[in-house]
């Protein structure tokens, strides 16, 4: 009984802290003025939040697409990996304009 107290309490606690994660993030979104422009708010959001996870995303796609190289060569679709896996993170966190989620 006890052992399956400490199980729900874990995942309970695991669950707590997955989705208070992404509560800054998705108020971020909400954050635009009257101008369409990024508020304040969503550029520090961002800059704080996503983009580091971004980053770290960005890190494992690359590590990924080169492991998984050899697979993607002998199925023909090495560019498609590579635009899925390094390009379009790296974009999402490098090229895109600061407060835009």
């Amino acid at each position: 009984m006890k052992m399956l107290q400490k199980y729900l309490l874990n995942t309970l606690l695991v669950l707590a802290v997955y989705h208070a994660g992404f509560l800054p993030v998705a108020a971020a979104g909400d954050m635009y003025g009257n101008t369409g422009e990024p508020s304040s708010e969503a550029m520090m959001a961002d800059g704080l939040l996503v983009r580091p996870v971004m980053l770290v995303g960005t890190v494992v796609g690359i590590v990924t697409f080169v492991a998984t190289l050899p697979f993607s060569i002998l199925g023909g679709n090495v560019d498609e990996a590579g635009k899925a896996l390094v390009v379009e993170p790296a974009e999402y966190t490098f090229v895109r304009p600061l407060g835009e989620l």
